[in-house]
């Protein structure tokens, strides 16, 4: 992948999308390291994190080396991400934290942002797929809006893709799956706001 090519991206407009960013052995190793338990997802932080099943449905599991080789290598792969952004754009990114996040058939999560400006410690979200052999009828899109919250663009969860936006800037939503969905939700963070974590995977 080419740090320079993704954070112009961004730089330019935002985001960037990088197919590919897996190879597909790469993702079936991922995917292997699936978690047997999750946990319900929430909204909110700490003392105020609860469930709303009207908002969102997915089920999420945090992750940290000890999940396997696979894992640790995607977040050494974040790092180097972490530095490029750092170097290229000026972040002041401290930090990267992410989950698996699991769309069983019906599940959703409603429009939402990762971040609101000056409230948050979140700067950018990455989101990758780990889905094989993804069709259109399987539903699942990443939809996502422009700051004024009109329409942008429709992201398909193709297994090896990587999302890459701007935390404050992007609302969006996952539409309905029909199929079973997977993904690792992350954020890269600044350092210093005091503020704990938040859960709004993909």
């Amino acid at each position: 992948m080419d740090h320079n090519a993704v954070m112009d991206a961004i730089y330019a407009r935002g985001w960037a999308i990088v197919d590919d960013f897996l190879s597909p052995a790469e993702v079936a190793a991922l995917r292997a390291c699936l978690p047997a338990a999750w946990q319900p997802a929430g909204i909110g932080r700490e003392g105020l994190h609860q469930g709303n099943a009207d908002i969102r449905r997915d089920q999420i599991h945090w992750l940290d080396a000890e999940l396997g080789a696979p894992v640790a290598d995607y977040l050494a792969r974040m790092e180097s991400l972490r530095i490029a952004a750092n170097r290229l754009l000026m972040l002041g990114l401290f930090d990267y934290e992410a989950h698996f996040a699991r769309y069983r058939p019906g599940d959703f999560y409603a429009t939402h942002r990762d971040a609101f400006a000056g409230r948050s410690n979140r700067r950018l979200t990455s989101v990758f797929y780990l889905n094989q052999d993804w069709q259109p009828a399987d539903g699942g899109l990443l939809r996502v809006y422009d700051d004024g919250e009109q329409h942008l663009m429709d992201v398909s969860p193709m297994g090896g893709r990587l999302v890459l936006f701007l935390s404050e800037e992007f609302p969006h939503e996952v539409l309905p799956a029909r199929e079973e969905r997977y993904s690792i939700a992350g954020w890269f963070r600044v350092n210093g706001t005091g503020l704990g974590r938040v859960d709004p995977p993909r």
